[in-house]
């Protein structure tokens, strides 16, 4: 991992273009000044920083469009963001040039009830849209951690997961149609109102999940289902991750379908407590949460059977939620296992590997044996129905060479996964954190693929250069 902790190169954007971008959005929405720039130097992502020279926040498609076309004609780096909570360093200006910020473009459009869909602006948060469609008694499905700042336009231009991947899938599910701009200024419609449409290529795939490369979303049709009339949670616990992991198999191979599968390991149970005392067993190894929606009594027999099956297993215990607020009180000790861990040390190194369902376990045993190999701490949770784990080492970067020792061991995690038959992100994405390991992902192959389509999209290159690849 060779994260950018120096501004990169900078381009510098000469009085005119600046005079320019003003009289595009505005003169209050251009930000040039070291304070309001260094905001935007940064995302979630720690260790990573670039400077841009100017900070763009439009209100209109048509002034994305415009700043976008200049900053073709002058060769300017243009960098997309929303609220900036992606765990990639996908936001961060490594050359300098312009952070476009969508933010002002925050509206709820529409909510369908007789269309099952909704249509945003880029900026809307996942919250406001999941609220607006429950509202009118409808789910937005996608459900990342992030949701109550991350923005819909983020989650699609990332791909965002979440807890409910498991039954209802990821973002890409849900997208039926986009409103982009491309860094040429033209502004195009891919797909629509429609469940169905396979006219040309799939365009509205593509971009979903190009992490800002390729174009720059202003509006997003997304699909809904009705919303659940009932839901709840329960809890297990097991001496050892092996034995939660063959819990998650059985309960798969017996029809049960959950909303939520999601583990903890020990170290996450433990920082977890501290933070939130939510009564969780100190002793155990890993817990399991699991938890389904639907009818009232379908989710009963579920988290009866999921209950069973964990018990059979050799759960140490199982608990089931009584009600909605001790459904949420279980589902917070999944929600807060990042700001729980990030109490432990100055530095919160998160990432996320994929690996198939049955290999779950021994990935877990693979990062345990890597940490201690490295010596870094490091603590491990995640999706288990859909083998999306989340090691997340903390260290004091004041500690000697530790912050090359994690580095080095998250190179370590990624080569397992791969060699397990998984895959280097499953929902964070590529950005720069992961650009060093996308070679070993795909191949020459795919990657100079890759650069073909990113050419055709952006032919002077200027938009999110250095990402995904690019």
């Amino acid at each position: 991992m060779t994260p950018a902790t120096t501004p990169a190169a900078r381009t510098g954007l000469d009085p005119s273009a600046l005079d320019t971008l003003r009289g595009i959005v505005g003169e209050r929405y251009v930000l040039t000044t070291d304070g309001d720039v260094e905001v935007y130097s940064r995302d979630a992502t720690p260790l990573f920083r670039g400077r841009p020279d100017a900070v763009v926040l439009p209100a209109t498609t048509q002034e994305v469009s415009a700043v976008l076309a200049l900053a073709t004609r002058l060769g300017i780096p243009v960098t997309p963001r929303g609220a900036g909570s992606n765990l990639a360093a996908a936001t961060i200006p490594e050359h300098g040039g312009i952070v476009l910020v969508l933010t002002r473009m925050n509206k709820v459009l529409e909510v369908s009830g007789a269309e099952l869909l909704a249509v945003v602006q880029a900026g809307a948060t996942t919250a406001a849209l999941s609220d607006a469609a429950a509202a009118q008694g409808l789910l937005y499905a996608p459900d990342p951690g992030s949701r109550t700042v991350s923005t819909v336009a983020g989650n699609v231009a990332m791909c965002a997961g979440g807890l409910r991947g498991l039954k209802y899938g990821v973002t890409r599910n849900y997208v039926l149609g986009l409103e982009v701009v491309l860094p040429t200024g033209e502004v195009i419609r891919t797909g629509g109102r429609l469940w169905k449409d396979v006219a040309g290529y799939d365009l509205t795939r593509l971009l979903t999940g190009s992490e800002g490369t390729l174009a720059v979303i202003t509006e997003v049709t997304v699909g809904l289902l009705p919303l659940p009339a009932a839901s709840g949670t329960g809890v297990a616990y097991f001496d050892h991750l092996a034995d939660a992991g063959r819990a998650v198999a059985q309960i798969i191979a017996d029809g049960v379908l959950p909303a939520t599968l999601e583990f903890l390991d020990n170290r996450c149970i433990n920082a977890v407590e501290d933070f939130a005392g939510l009564g969780l067993d100190r002793a155990a190894g890993a817990l399991l949460l699991f938890g389904d929606d639907g009818a009232a009594d379908v989710v009963a027999r579920s988290l009866e059977r999921m209950g069973t099956t964990c018990a059979a297993i050799g759960a140490r215990g199982v608990t089931t939620a009584r009600d909605v607020a001790e459904s949420e009180a279980l589902l917070t000790a999944r929600r807060c296992s990042l700001p729980a861990l990030a109490r432990l040390a100055p530095v919160t190194m998160l990432e996320d590997a994929t690996v198939p369902r049955p290999r779950l376990a021994e990935m877990v045993d693979r990062i345990d044996a890597i940490a201690a190999r490295h010596d870094v701490v490091c603590a491990t949770f995640g999706h288990a129905g859909d083998g999306n784990l989340h090691p997340t080492i903390v260290f004091d970067p004041a500690d000697g060479d530790v912050r090359e020792r994690a580095e080095a061991a998250f190179a370590d995690v990624f080569a397992a996964a791969m060699e397990l038959g998984g895959t280097i992100t499953g929902e964070h994405g590529v950005g720069a954190a992961k650009r060093p390991y996308l070679r070993a992902r795909l191949g020459d192959d795919q990657l100079a693929l890759l650069r073909r389509l990113k050419t055709a999209f952006d032919p002077a290159g200027i938009l999110n250069p250095g990402k995904l690849g690019s």
